[in-house]
């Protein structure tokens, strides 16, 4: 028998189908379709960034908007007072770096976040999901790869200074899970052979004709991603292309600009690889857990971040990088309006994100905390809406679904609805 709704084309299917569940079973069944509306009609083709790639600064352990992008004046301002920039805001006094480069920035004031816990708002500002026991959703970085393709010997994705646990590819294959580098001064470990040339290409052809059997008989998608994900790796291996890992490449006075901490080199690992490539960068730094003793942290912390950031800005700019690299500086949560007893601030659920580069405006604020930073006042943001900005910024189809392996569907940033207003 023929399905009448075949003869309708797929726009006309949808329609007919979303208003069949709605008067059958409630309007409640519609958020989801309502929802991917709201996000595409939020950010139109054409309106996000530019950015051609992502360098995604993580700062690991909570940082306080208070005293970095969100000051205060009054009595939780903390032990900095707020300094002027080169735009129209202020910005916390350890940022004095990171001031000069205001004009190339735009500032989320109003980001909030359920629960301030480390690991599940880690996991949430990766994927913009909440963390389950049923499956892994992936970073953003395995998104954009599904999306846009890998066209290049060096890998899509990249994590510096990593950590664990990190979602990686989540659902995806395991060749969308991002390549970690944990020492930005060694580069990619574990990348020349041990032996001869000769014995090492003897030893793979023996193992490839070891394998074929399974191979044969075994001809999964599951198999297949990983066969493709070894001999991705092995190009690699021989690439010329391995260079962009490579920082003592870089000159003297580079290297001079970037400092010699973790972050730093991390930082300018990150600039080389987008500049050979590479379309996702993540470079993380801890130390942001500041419950006790928060002025002494900030000094150290808060100060190398300033100088980290406000560098690579400066170095993209200068090498023509800017305006097609999106860089995005977040953390899980930011910390307590009122200093505690130990002279410190705890976990608190609203924080301030950074965005510059790849099409976004300079010098703008979007959203506020009131006067004491206790509360939203304007234009809430929330973590689906963060990672969705950074999906338009790439051009990635935000409201696309995609199946999960286990029937399941899921979109970039959870139907989140991008922050339009920060796009030149």
């Amino acid at each position: 028998m023929t399905n009448p709704l075949l003869a309708f084309d797929s726009e006309t299917r949808r329609q007919f189908m979303l208003k069949t569940a709605k008067a059958a079973l409630g309007v409640s069944v519609l958020s989801h379709s309502e929802k991917l509306q709201a996000a595409a009609n939020a950010c139109p083709p054409g309106k996000g960034g530019k950015a051609k790639a992502v360098i995604y600064l993580y700062m690991q352990g909570g940082m306080s908007h208070i005293d970095t992008f969100d000051p205060k004046k009054g009595e939780t301002k903390g032990y900095s007072e707020p300094i002027s920039t080169k735009a129209d805001f202020q910005l916390g006094g350890y940022m004095k770096k990171t001031a000069q480069q205001a004009d190339k920035i735009s500032i989320i004031r109003s980001m909030l976040i359920k629960t301030a816990v480390h690991q599940g708002a880690n996991y949430l500002m990766h994927t913009g999901y909440e963390q389950r026991t049923t499956i892994v959703h992936p970073s953003l970085g395995a998104w954009a790869q599904h999306f846009l393709g890998k066209k290049s010997t060096l890998p899509f994705s990249v994590n510096v200074n990593a950590a664990e646990p990190h979602p990686g590819a989540g659902f995806f294959p395991p060749a969308f899970a991002p390549v970690p580098i944990h020492d930005a001064t060694a580069g990619l470990a574990n990348i020349k052979p041990t032996v001869s040339e000769g014995t090492f290409d003897k030893r793979i052809d023996l193992l490839n004709a070891f394998d074929k059997g399974f191979l044969n008989k075994f001809q999964s998608g599951e198999v297949k991603a990983y066969t493709e994900f070894y001999n991705e790796t092995l190009k690699l291996m021989k690439s010329e292309e391995l260079k962009a890992f490579d920082i003592s490449r870089e000159s003297e006075a580079t290297k001079t600009l970037y400092g010699t901490s973790t972050f730093g080199k991390g930082c300018l690992l990150a600039r080389r690889l987008v500049q050979n490539g590479v379309r996702f960068v993540e470079v993380q730094t801890g130390g942001w857990d500041m419950h006790n003793y928060i002025d002494d942290a900030m000094q150290k912390t808060g100060t190398n971040m300033d100088e980290v950031y406000s560098a690579l800005l400066q170095d993209l700019k200068a090498t023509g990088l800017l305006d097609s690299t999106l860089v995005v500086l977040a953390s899980e949560f930011g910390r307590t309006p009122r200093i505690n007893e130990n002279n410190g601030r705890d976990h608190f659920p609203i924080f301030s994100t950074v965005f510059a580069g790849g099409g976004v405006k300079g010098g703008y604020v979007h959203g506020a905390t009131d006067e004491d930073g206790k509360a939203i006042a304007d234009k809430q943001v929330g973590v689906g809406d963060f990672i969705a900005t950074i999906g338009a910024a790439m051009g990635l189809p935000i409201t696309e679904v995609v199946m999960s392996p286990s029937n399941r569907p899921f979109t970039v940033g959870d139907k989140g609805s991008p922050v339009a207003e920060i796009f030149a």
